[in-house]
């Protein structure tokens, strides 16, 4: 299909959703739902005006909406089920899986989850309030209730009995069959290969093994090593007591990684977590909170210019290299960012590596200052015809180009050290102090040359 096709099908699409919409057409609307993927269909929810997106929601049934909120990042879902009726609200929450559910109440205000909570099963409000008071990035806050448990005396034909049904086998994709005592503490898990290698009428006491389990705080970080050490579906989760309350998926495990990555770029971004379905004004106040903020960085970064403005009206060829210096090694220093952003978000780095890390950056933050400095100062040199212009710049990028990259690598593990979002501040920080080093380095250096460039 090529690209005309595909956006005329798109506006035929869209306009026949809207349509059904105004003439409250549900079945027209959940024929097209579900003739398009969930992605075009989150596509046309998103460009929705919220009452429009309301009633498209209210008109599909409980299952479908479920499974498109299940798809959705976080702030549409949110916005595609906090004004609904609350009747409707409940109906689809009880669809969805547990962790979904207690992310959805956790982002909700407490007025519009709490009579939501109160128009659902007691069970399964029970389970959502349970689940809502751990910490989302832990063992507690990523796990399903439901469980694929069996007791002590089931036999393999029990297991294989409960995977014949298509939705039990989906909602228990990323587990294994845990097994239980009369108490409900775990003491063994199956493995699906010995299972199938065994007859049916075999006791799974008989084949099960030791489990490796967590508790509900273990963290997001400790869950990823314990995936990467070890090829399971899933890891169970116990209270003091041994008692299983629930298991962690590598299917939900990844989502979660994926979904921490993400608020990582949009944070060095300063965008955050943001959606163009989301009100105007709040985009706009999110991005002008750091927009304003940076303009208090250079003002202290312009503040070193001003401390040198005799060596600028002396030398104005100085002018132009300044951004140069900045911008060169502020990328440079980006670029070291990246790395230890990336190296934390493997376990590859802690902040105890402060000192490894640093040692490694000089060394490239060397090699490549001497190369751009090199390449910067003949250009110089060259476009003035002045080597001690080209001496100037070319030292003044060499040496910020170090700092650079010795900020950008080690900010974000001591961000990381004192409990703040290295994502969020090690970008400001980095452009302040480049900006602010790279200028007085220039003009210092200039001030300290200055006979040579007048001449």
């Amino acid at each position: 299909m090529n690209d005309a096709s595909e956006k005329e099908e798109q506006t035929n699409t869209e306009e026949s959703l809207q349509h059904a919409i105004e003439t409250s057409d549900g079945q027209h609307v959940a024929e097209i739902v579900d003739t398009i993927t969930s992605q075009e269909a989150l596509r046309q929810v998103s460009k929705m005006e919220s009452d429009d997106r309301d009633l498209l929601v209210s008109m599909l049934e409980p299952e479908t909406a479920a499974e498109l909120i299940e798809e959705a990042p976080a702030e549409l879902a949110i916005a595609m089920i906090q004004d609904l009726d609350t009747t409707v609200a409940a109906k689809i929450m009880e669809e969805l899986h547990t962790d979904t559910q207690a992310d959805i109440v956790q982002e909700l205000n407490s007025e519009s989850s709490e009579a939501i909570l109160e128009a659902m099963d007691a069970e399964s409000a029970a389970g959502v309030r349970k689940l809502s008071q751990y910490d989302p990035d832990s063992a507690g806050g990523l796990m399903e209730l439901e469980v694929f448990s069996f007791p002590v005396g089931d036999t393999v034909d029990s297991v294989l009995n409960r995977l014949i049904d298509d939705e039990v086998f989906e909602r228990h994709r990323g587990q294994h069959p845990y097994i239980v005592d009369e108490a409900g503490r775990l003491v063994g898990v199956v493995s699906l290969r010995d299972m199938l290698r065994s007859k049916r009428s075999v006791a799974l006491i008989d084949i099960m093994h030791v489990p490796i389990s967590v508790r509900s705080e273990t963290t997001q970080d400790e869950l990823v090593a314990l995936f990467d050490e070890n090829p399971f579906l899933g890891i169970p989760v116990v209270d003091d007591q041994g008692l299983l309350i629930g298991a962690v998926s590598r299917i939900e495990l990844a989502e979660a990684e994926l979904e921490r990555a993400e608020h990582e770029s949009l944070s060095r971004q300063r965008t955050g977590d943001e959606l163009r379905s989301m009100p105007t004004l709040l985009r706009s106040k999110r991005r002008l909170i750091w927009l304003s903020s940076n303009i208090v960085l250079n003002i202290i970064a312009a503040s070193v210019i001003s401390a040198y403005e005799e060596t600028l009206a002396a030398v104005i060829a100085i002018a132009v290299f300044l951004p140069m210096v900045s911008d060169m090694s502020g990328c440079s220093g980006n670029q070291a960012v990246g790395v230890s952003m990336r190296e934390l978000s493997l376990g590859l780095s802690r902040p105890v590596d402060l000192f490894y890390v640093l040692r490694k950056e000089l060394g490239v933050g060397v090699l490549n200052g001497i190369a751009l400095g090199i390449l910067i100062g003949i250009v110089a040199w060259i476009w003035k015809d002045n080597a001690y212009l080209g001496l100037v710049i070319g030292l003044a990028l060499s040496l910020n180009t170090l700092i650079a990259v010795s900020i950008g690598g080690t900010v974000p593990l001591i961000l990381k050290g004192v409990g703040v979002d290295p994502a969020v501040a090690a970008g400001p920080l980095l452009t302040t102090v480049t900006d602010m080093a790279g200028f007085f380095l220039v003009l210092s250096l200039a001030s300290l040359f200055m006979p040579q460039l007048l001449a």
